[in-house]
């Protein structure tokens, strides 16, 4: 599980049409999203099981007036997962502060997002491509954080 507080994520969060299908990556957010509305902030145990049953079997969690979380089947997952949700609320901030009307993506491709992507990856999932090669980069930039 991965949460953050980036800023476009927050405004997203915040707009009450939350993620709109207006590109191609948020077809793939879409496709497995979920919200959970503002309580305030989450220190309560009363609200862990809110929590649970809206994300239910979702990959994608919109914390309304808050921020984003992501699941995965591994961390790699997970961390892919959240780059994407970020990318998605960013192209949308961008999007909006256009000033023009948007045009929006057809609800077929979405309801058939998550087949293009298990076929586009194999199978394996976003991490399981792109997680060896982050790890690459990272031990050529500093390799310390393995021990």
């Amino acid at each position: 599980m991965l949460h953050t507080y980036i800023c476009a994520g927050v405004v997203v969060s915040a707009q009450a049409g939350g993620v709109l299908p207006i590109s191609q990556q948020s077809t793939f957010v879409l496709a497995s999203l979920a919200y959970h509305d503002y309580e305030g902030v989450a220190l309560r145990d009363d609200e862990k099981p809110r929590l649970q049953a809206d994300l239910g079997s979702a990959n994608y969690l919109m914390l309304r007036n808050h921020g984003l979380l992501t699941v995965g089947r591994s961390i790699a997952d997970a961390f892919l997962n959240m780059y994407l949700f970020e990318t998605v609320c960013t192209i949308q901030v961008r999007a909006m502060a256009g000033g023009t009307a948007l045009t929006t993506v057809d609800p077929r491709i979405i309801a058939g997002a998550q087949a293009q992507a298990r076929e586009a990856t194999r199978g394996i999932g976003a991490g399981g491509l792109s997680w060896p090669g982050l790890l690459r980069r990272l031990d050529r930039i500093d390799p310390s954080y393995r021990t």
